[in-house]
């Protein structure tokens, strides 16, 4: 047998038939259940001409029949597209362009999109369309019920490898996403439960997960973020790998998650940062809910800053919460345990996982006290799907050795853990001092009138760049400059403080919670800022007073920009309910531990 993700799933479903394994609003599924539907879907794509290696697109929100799709791609040995669906039809034709999809399997509600678009994809042999209540036209497609209904359940599909591909489609936060195409084995080693996250002790064999289930009964998890991120994905098949119930949510609302961490009794919750965290501590805060279940709560892909990680221990005390860094590129890269008032370093502090270590500018191993980049050796991704100039760019050896370096940053600290400072195509260099907005984010967010922040680098013509961010306050709050001033100063040295400050009604974030930089970019460019004489931090900069009042003023440390109101800053929607949560963008794209 192969280290394949269906094999091992298959496993799980002989191991534990009749246990529930996902559930999704008020319908679940047993394991077995799960497996005669996603034989099915495999067998009708086999029948409409997808053979191994192939794409299957998949363009849906959260559900089972989502879930099913990733598992029956797996067992045809083809290859699961995730497409973000909150495209619109020029990024939906790219992602087409860009991935060849064999088929598509997507929600009724975006049939038009698919209808103006699957022209541009001559390779689209067929359709799979998931009813989700809307009453859009499908055309030629085939309705997912009906496709399972015609199709057999039997598990008779030919050997599979290790060597099979699993593709993750980064975010596209600095551009278009790009397909990162990992070998099973590889991606099952570092993200799917193939090592002990803490220990970093390698499973055994390809039955240890489920041998584990049968021991423990198994956990009830819930996947908070969309199964088109990388993170929701391995969260979901390594749960399932080990007898777990999943539960799925069809869209983030804050407050239906601890109904539903209530009603089902969710011993484990998996989140994306702040993006979630945040509105769901508000939402505990005002909900009364009952959580006596939760054990762990476990955050990776996005910014966890540690004002919220500080509210999180105090209003849960009894939970364990752990923080994973990693990517797309490397898979998870290290694992840390937050604790109250723990001492901040600018970044999550990490034990690092096997064979990551952190690259000087000479591209030797970094030492302690050393800011470098990080990188992960062992198993690893092949590159990125179409694109070898790229794919070459993210490998270098190190005493023999091959490593993936995607870019991020890192400090080794003295006791050898690792402190992630942020991605090098995000860093602010301002007057030759490099400045990580994960940092900025965090000391932003801290301040109470702050809900959430984006931080930037803007064109300065005598610094090169300046620190510059984007601020969503929380409903009904007005922002006091100087305040905020000196409660940054207070946090980070003054060269990090923001010159430039735009207040706007919601930060742009993609369905999975990252920071839309494109976004923060075109907002920055369509309301231009006045500018203002040197101030002591940057001589190139005013040190301009503080005023809520001064819409235009945004080029000295404590004035903004706010071009949608000259009376005051503004409000903001609530935010315990959102269909794609907000958070800032963080490296670890993918890197989703459990526990």
């Amino acid at each position: 047998m192969a280290l394949n993700f269906a094999d091992i799933f298959e496993h799980a479903v002989d191991a534990f038939p009749d246990r529930i394994a996902v559930a999704c609003g008020d319908r679940q599924v047993t394991y077995s259940e799960l497996e005669g539907r996603a034989n099915r879907l495999a067998h009708h794509l086999a029948g409409i001409g997808v053979r191994p290696g192939d794409h299957v697109g998949l363009y849906a929100r959260n559900s089972i029949e989502a879930a099913e799709a990733i598992i029956a791609a797996c067992k045809l040995r083809a290859v699961t597209v995730n497409i973000n669906y909150r495209y619109v039809e020029n990024e939906l034709r790219y992602m087409f362009e860009d991935s060849d999809p064999a088929a598509l399997v997507y929600d009724r509600e975006f049939a038009p999109r698919v209808a103006a678009v699957a022209p541009t994809a001559p390779g689209l042999r067929g359709t799979v369309v998931i009813d989700d209540g809307s009453d859009a036209d499908i055309g030629a497609g085939t309705e997912y019920e009906a496709a399972l209904a015609a199709a057999s359940a039997e598990r008779d599909f030919p050997p599979r490898s290790s060597d099979d591909v699993y593709i993750i489609y980064t975010g596209g936060t600095t551009g278009y996403p790009k397909g990162v195409m990992w070998r099973h084995e590889d991606i099952w080693r570092t993200l799917a439960g193939g090592i002990n996250f803490v220990t970093g002790v390698p499973l055994a064999d390809e039955w240890e997960q489920s041998r584990r289930g049968l021991q423990s009964g198994g956990l009830v998890k819930l996947c908070a973020a969309p199964l088109i991120h990388g993170a929701a994905q391995v969260a979901t098949l390594g749960g399932l790998f080990a007898g777990e119930t999943i539960v799925l949510m069809p869209r983030f609302d804050a407050h239906e998650i601890w109904r539903t961490v209530e009603r089902r009794k969710v011993n484990l919750l998996v989140i994306i940062g702040d993006a979630m965290a945040r509105p769901l501590i508000d939402a505990y805060r005002a909900g009364g809910y009952d959580a006596s279940s939760l054990v762990a709560i476990s955050s990776s892909a996005a910014l966890f800053s540690p004002v919220v990680k500080d509210d999180c221990t105090t209003l849960l005390p009894n939970v364990v919460i752990t923080e994973a860094i990693g990517s797309s590129e490397t898979g998870f890269a290290g694992l840390g345990f937050v604790a109250a008032g723990a001492e901040q370093r600018g970044g999550p502090t990490v034990t690092p996982a096997p064979d990551t270590i952190v690259l000087d500018d000479e591209g030797h191993r970094a030492g302690p006290g050393q800011v470098g980049r990080l990188a992960r050796g062992g198993h690893f991704p092949l590159g990125y799907y179409k694109d070898p100039v790229k794919s070459a760019a993210i490998f270098t050896e190190v005493d023999g050795k091959r490593y993936t370096v995607p870019g991020d940053w890192a400090r080794v600290e003295a006791d050898g853990s690792v402190t992630l400072l942020g991605r090098g195509n995000t860093c602010v260099n301002t007057g030759g001092e490099k400045v990580f907005p994960e940092e900025v984010e965090g000391a932003l967010k801290s301040h109470a009138d702050i809900f959430d922040a984006l931080v930037i680098g803007v064109p300065d013509e005598r610094l090169g760049q300046r620190v510059a961010a984007l601020v969503q306050l929380r409903e009904g709050r007005a922002l006091d400059l100087a305040a905020l001033e000196a409660h940054l100063r207070g946090q980070i040295a003054g060269y990090k403080v923001p010159r430039s400050i735009w207040l706007v009604d919601s930060i742009g974030r993609t369905a999975a919670g990252k920071a839309d930089y494109g976004w923060a970019r075109q907002h920055v460019t369509d309301h231009p800022a006045a500018k203002h004489p040197p101030s002591a931090d940057h001589p190139s900069s005013a040190d301009h007073p503080a005023s809520a009042d001064h819409p235009a003023s945004v080029d000295g440390p404590a004035s903004v920009d706010h071009p949608a109101s000259v009376d005051g800053p503004a409000s903001v929607d609530g935010p315990a309910s959102v269909d794609g949560p907000a958070s800032t963008d963080h490296p670890a794209s993918v890197g989703h531990p459990g526990t």
